[in-house]
């Protein structure tokens, strides 16, 4: 088996030459944040229409975790082009991080068509170091399809934590590294190292279900789904709260 994920993955690399080039070159990694949120728009819509059901079931009682004052305040980690804003409930107060300001026209874009939400700011900063949010100073994180791509999963969930009022939550919608014995997991480590380029750092065989085990929740609430999206290989749903 490894000898076959071994020539396939030659094989791959062997096609996709003119990225490994341009890698080398020191070129595609502007490439790609300048593409990536274009491709990313897209692919949303389809996202949303396949898993819009399994959205609304994972952000039913956002509003639960309001402060005091009846307000949500709202994190969203690696938020990109917006896709979950319409899932959140009215009058939520929206701050958003993430690392490509490329996807800063695309994110307006959505607040524009989300009037039901409160914005509050777009800062451009790795989840790894979220300097510029205030310890305590959220009701919820949220991070879909980041868990991923980022360097440091320990380190990004601690700087959740962090932000996190006292029994605040986390919000988290993942695709991870499938079964081991599946065929979906052969081809995810035949397809990792050219997916990891061409998806902005995108890492297919993760598990990163463990890295949130390990966390410093209070409690976790852990469901492995499978997708209908037939090449987004498994998905993972929680909601886990900090004390």
């Amino acid at each position: 088996m490894s000898l076959a994920i071994s020539v396939l993955r030659l094989a791959i690399c062997i096609l996709s030459f003119p990225i490994y080039l341009l890698n080398f070159l020191g070129l595609w990694s502007w490439i790609c944040k300048k593409w990536f949120p274009y491709f990313l728009a897209s692919f949303t819509v389809t996202y949303n229409e396949q898993m819009g059901n399994k959205k609304r079931e994972l952000f039913s009682n956002l509003q639960e975790f309001a402060g005091p004052s009846g307000k949500l305040s709202l994190l969203e980690v690696g938020c990109g082009t917006g896709a979950n804003f319409k899932f959140y409930p009215p009058g939520c107060r929206v701050t958003c991080i993430d690392p490509n300001p490329n996807f800063e026209k695309f994110l307006f874009k959505s607040i524009a068509e989300n009037r039901h939400l409160q914005f509050e700011r777009f800062v451009v900063a790795a989840g790894e170091n979220m300097d510029q949010v205030a310890d305590g100073s959220v009701d919820v994180v949220v991070c879909t399809l980041v868990l991923c791509s980022v360097e440091n999963q320990e380190q990004i969930l601690r700087e959740a934590c962090r932000v996190l009022r006292p029994g605040g939550a986390f919000y988290f919608m993942e695709h991870v590294a499938a079964e081991h014995s599946t065929w979906n997991y052969f081809w995810q480590q035949v397809l990792d190292p050219v997916w990891y380029l061409v998806f902005d750092g995108c890492n297919l065989t993760r598990e990163s279900w463990k890295a949130l085990e390990q966390a410093s929740f209070s409690k976790l609430k852990l469901q492995h789904i499978q997708a209908p999206l037939s090449w987004v290989l498994n998905q993972n749903q929680t909601k886990p709260s900090q004390l």
